[in-house]
Parts: structure tokens; C-alpha cells; sequence
């Protein structure tokens, strides 16, 4: 299932949103596949963290219709800042940070209706 009934009994979309430093490819030159290792790594530790949640155990009842958006912060700043706004507004999310580097890489939202928290993430660019 990959929507939950609203209070009018519409479905709402249920999506994950990763956010991934892209300075760290462009500036710091890390392969591509190290990005998505990060994004692997915060999208998994935030499933775990919030596994509980209704929106979560919706989301991995139809594995094959998982939607996820990665987007692009351009810099450690950008992504810092996302995370300050995520927390005052109460949107469980996951601050991923490379270790033993102590890097920060990307946050991970937990899934959420598309409309909950679009407005934070929507200045923010598709990851290319």
C-alpha cells in the first residue's frame, strides 16, 4: 500500500526524501557511487528509526511502489540549514554523517505524504 486514507478519505501519496550534498561530487570529487551509498545509508537508518510509524509500515507494504526523491543540496550550508528547519517543524528525519570522516552527506525523511512536507524540500533541485 503506498498511500494512507485522509481525513476525507483520500489517499494521500506517501513519499521518501533524501537530500544529498551535491559539492561533494562537483568540488570534493567522491564517485557517484559513493553519493548513493550515503543516500542508501540515511534512507535505511531513517526506515529503521521511525519503522514503527504508520506512514512508514504503510510505505513497505508494496515494496514495488516505494517512491523516493533524492534532491540536491549544493553545499554542507544549504543541507545544515534544512536540517534546523526540519527539526523546529517536527519532521522526522535522519542527518547522515560519513564516519570516521564525520562528513555530513544527506538527510533522509522518513515517508510522508507528499503534501506534508513538500514546502520544505521545494527550492531544492532533482539530484543529477
Amino acid at each position: 500500500m503506498s498511500a494512507l486514507a485522509g481525513g476525507g478519505g483520500a489517499p494521500h501519496r506517501l513519499v521518501q526524501y533524501v537530500v544529498v550534498r551535491g559539492d561533494l561530487q562537483r568540488a570534493l570529487a567522491w564517485p557517484l557511487g559513493a553519493l548513493v551509498a550515503q543516500a542508501c545509508h540515511a534512507a535505511t537508518a531513517v526506515i529503521h528509526l521511525h519503522y514503527t510509524h504508520p506512514h512508514t509500515s504503510a510505505y513497505l507494504q508494496d515494496l514495488d511502489r516505494m517512491h523516493k526523491v533524492i534532491l540536491e543540496a549544493p553545499d554542507e550550508a544549504t543541507l545544515a540549514a534544512l536540517a534546523d528547519t526540519l527539526k523546529q517543524e517536527n519532521i522526522d528525519h535522519k542527518v547522515w554523517i560519513e564516519q570516521p570522516e564525520n562528513i555530513v552527506t544527506c538527510i533522509a525523511l522518513r515517508p510522508y505524504p507528499k503534501d506534508d512536507v513538500h514546502r520544505y524540500l521545494k527550492k531544492l533541485k532533482l539530484l543529477k
